[in-house]
């Protein structure tokens, strides 16, 4: 059994991103870039207006006020995607609209509330430096500039972004295709009558509802306990699909199959069994370079394996740089306790209360209820028995 510090770091060490495939750009949302992304034009590309009034010479209004107007002479007008022929000069302005471009010979805008308007001219009201209400070429992305690092997650503001560096299609990791297998005589799929001493397959739901949370494409699978049908579904899996998620059998009981099936086929197993509660039976390797995570048939242990070893391996195979949960700071709001000799893992809810976020722990005699009204995770390192309340920690934030 070896401490969950180093079960992580061997998790992550052993899995390595999926291929990198070019998709178009609105089907890039929420996936992970493959390389860093570089602008391949100026935004905008040329100087442009970034209000509604004149364009003129700043030296024509140098001393320009509400007492002493100055009054150009109005040669035209440009609104956004026009093209205004012709060079600005002295005493002159253009009327322009915002996001038009600057007119050449033109270095300022005054806005049109700084104005008064005459018969084919205007007066400027008010001293304006250069550059005042102008939006340089370039100044949003210039070509070449990095828009997004490899590895990071595409949000619809990166979306935007790259659309406006010319993007129309971008490299991204390859969505994981993730096979969740669950074994056991004693379970049932959703669906089907419920007899006596059977019981319906939460576990492999709520693996199955992480993944597609997280946008991988899911196949699920229940299995009776034997060995004929659970090998040749496992094989099955194992060839289709870029990694295996198993729900039970990963214990050392007569019944629990799943590692001694993979011990047949020669799979590279990395550990199996880990100092953490819940979840210490759990199991890890690879079978042809592709991760496999045997996690245990208990509904607590299930889910804190999968949460705190194989969903951060899934990330790193969707090529995040940051796998696991999100985190934050939070106070204890009274102590927890576990186990000196090994990790343990608290679920609880976040209180805001006089602007601290408090971790309160969930005490629900249901397991599967309290798993469900987990909003957060506290962990309690090994060689430590309590964290005292009051103390400042960082919690696991689970995605809403």
């Amino acid at each position: 059994m070896i401490a969950f510090d180093q079960a992580y770091q061997l998790t992550l060490e052993h899995i390595h991103p999926l291929a990198v495939e070019t998709v178009d750009l609105l089907h890039a949302v929420g996936r992970t870039a493959g390389q860093d992304i570089l602008a391949r034009v100026d935004s905008p590309s040329l100087d442009v207006s970034l209000k509604d009034g004149y364009a003129v010479l700043a030296a024509d209004i140098s001393h320009a006020g509400p007492d002493a107007p100055v009054q150009l002479n109005l040669v035209g007008s440009i609104a956004a995607g026009d093209d205004w022929q012709g060079i600005l000069g002295s005493g002159e302005a253009v009327r322009i609209l915002s996001g038009a471009p600057l007119p050449q010979g033109a270095d300022v805008v005054v806005a049109e509330e700084f104005t008064r308007t005459t018969p084919g001219a205007v007066q400027v009201l008010m001293q304006t430096d250069a550059g005042r209400n102008v939006l340089r070429r370039g100044a949003d992305v210039q070509s070449g500039q990095r828009m997004v690092p490899a590895a990071q997650k595409l949000s619809p503001t990166a979306i935007g972004l790259l659309a406006a560096a010319g993007h129309h299609q971008v490299p991204v990791v390859r969505r994981p295709r993730v096979a969740v297998l669950a074994t056991g005589s004693e379970v049932l799929a959703p669906g089907q009558p419920l007899v006596q001493g059977k019981l319906y397959a939460s576990n492999l739901f709520n693996l199955a509802a992480w993944c597609l949370h997280y946008g991988f494409e899911v196949e699920t699978l229940v299995l009776r306990d034997d060995v004929e049908v659970i090998r040749p579904a496992l094989m099955d899996c194992l060839e289709r699909f870029d990694a295996v998620l198993t729900s039970g059998g990963a214990w050392k009981g007569e019944h629990d199959l799943v590692v001694q099936i993979l011990d047949g086929l020669d799979w590279q197993k990395i550990y199996h069994r880990v100092r953490m509660g819940p979840g210490k039976a759990v199991g890890f390797g690879l079978f042809e370079h592709k991760p496999v995570f045997c996690l245990p048939g208990g509904p607590p242990s299930n889910h804190m394996a999968f949460i705190q070893l194989a969903l951060p391996g899934l990330h790193k195979l969707a090529g995040e740089a940051k796998p696991g949960l999100p985190q934050t700071l939070a106070v204890m709001a009274e102590p927890i306790s576990g186990q000196v000799d090994w990790t343990q893992f608290v679920h609880g809810r976040l209180v805001q209360e006089d602007q601290r976020l408090l971790f309160q722990p969930l005490k629900y005699k249901s397991r599967l209820q309290e798993m469900a009204q987990t909003e957060a995770i506290a962990r309690i390192p090994e060689g430590q028995e309590v964290i005292p309340a009051g103390s400042l920690v960082m919690v696991q934030r689970l995605a809403s």
